[in-house]
Parts: C-alpha cells; structure tokens; sequence
C-alpha cells in the first residue's frame, strides 16, 4: 500500500513532536503493510511551508528510517487566497515531488462558490488537485454532492482511511459511505499525525472500502492509484461518478 497523506516529519507542523515518534510512525506504517508515505506536511496561516528545509528534514527521517519504507514530500495545501497565488507563480512548490498532483485542503469555516474555478486554474497552471478528506469538512459534508461534482470535473478525491471505521463518528462514516456508493472516492490515505489516536495504518479502511465496493476497487484506493500519483501517472481507477441524492440522517 502508498499512503500519500501523512504528517510524519517531527516539530514542523501538528504531526510528531521528536524524531523518535516520527520514526514509530514510520515503522507501524510498515508493519502495516505500507511501503511508501509521502510526506504532508500542512501550508496553512499557522504553519509555512519552506521546501528546501523540509526536504532536509525528509532525507534524515529516510536515513533513519532506512530501507524499512520509502519517503517523498508534498503538502497538504490549504487552500486560501495567498497560497493559491503562490502556487501560481511556483506550480512546482507544493506538488508531491515529482509529479503534477497536490493535496488540496478546504477550509472548515467557509467554502466559497469559486472554489471550484480554483480547482481549474490551479489545473491551467498544471497541477491537478487532490481534495482531502472532504467527508470530514463540516460545511462540505452537509452537501456531499459537490464532492461528485468535482470528481466529475476532474479532481482527485483522498477520502480519511479512518472515515469508514467510524474514528470520526457515523455522521462522517455515513458520507464517506455514500461517495464511494458513487465512485466519487480515488484514493484512501491516513492523514496520520501520531501513534496513539491517527496512526499510520490502512488495511483496516481498506478491508472497510472492500465490503462497501469490492476488492478490486479497495486494491485501487489503496495501491494502484496512489502508484500512479507518485509516478506522475494517470489514476488507472478513475469511474465516473454515479448521480444520486444524499439523505441525511439525525444520527
């Protein structure tokens, strides 16, 4: 399995606070049958995202690490105002290394109308977004169908692999549930930050995807997609999504 979303560097963002965490994380990574992590950490108002500095962080994580799992950097990129303009003018800045592809975060507090024209000029400037967890986006998941419809347009969509095991409560279970109904799902990942409550682990969400839409889909969320995205390749699983209405429930 590839996990490309994780916060494994220490003292860099909210992830690991000692190297010694940062290698457990890596090691029950492993254990746990992942063989490449890329890398996140968060470009958001709190915390600045310097590449060259993280790159050198990476190397000395993957030299204490050894051969035990594979390492590359990306972001998890917030998406606001400054950093889009940014990312303009540097398109290769953010990008898991190597490739076209970056992680997109939404914000929890306002998603405006236009983000969708940011999806597509980010796409002109050629990078192609990858939308993390938005089953757990408090203002998205009320209306979860606009995840399909970016899924339609193009985007990539990195569903939380703890969403479906219920880590973050059923209400997030229940959407993360619905858009891989819809084959609105490319990619699952950890988005792991310590190893006590948002470990590095998949196998479990993966077994969860299986029940939900088979074994071959589950394979691709967790396998053969991510190898493409760390390829620069394109998402040999990439249906188009099925229409369908959300009901929410009280729950």
């Amino acid at each position: 399995m590839i996990d490309i979303h994780s916060h494994i560097l220490p003292e860099v963002d909210d992830g690991p606070k000692s190297w010694d965490v940062s290698v457990a994380m890596c090691r029950m990574a492993a254990t746990d049958g992942i063989t490449h992590m890329v890398a996140t950490p968060h470009a958001n108002d709190r915390y600045h995202y310097d590449r060259e500095y993280l790159k050198g962080v990476l190397a000395h994580l993957q030299q204490l690490v050894g051969d035990t799992i594979k390492l590359s950097l990306g972001c998890d990129f917030h998406l606001s105002y400054d950093n889009l303009q940014d990312a303009f003018s540097n398109p290769t800045r953010y990008v898991i290394e190597g490739s076209q592809y970056m992680l997109v975060e939404l914000s929890n507090y306002s998603v405006p109308p236009q983000t969708t024209d940011s999806f597509l000029k980010l796409g002109d400037c050629g990078m192609t977004a990858i939308i993390t967890h938005p089953e757990r986006n408090p203002i998205v998941r009320e209306s979860p169908q606009r995840i399909v419809e970016w899924a339609e347009q193009g985007c990539i969509i990195q569903m939380t692999g703890s969403a479906l095991t219920g880590f973050w409560g059923e209400r997030v279970r229940r959407v993360a549930q619905w858009l891989l109904e819809r084959q609105s799902v490319h990619v699952l990942a950890s988005d792991a930050h310590d190893t006590a409550k948002r470990v590095p682990v998949l196998s479990t969400a993966r077994d969860a995807a299986a029940v939900i839409c088979g074994e071959g889909v589950a394979d691709a969320l967790v396998e053969a997609n991510p190898r493409a995205i760390v390829s620069a390749q394109p998402l040999p699983y990439f249906p188009q999504p099925v229409a369908g209405s959300y009901r929410k429930s009280s729950n």
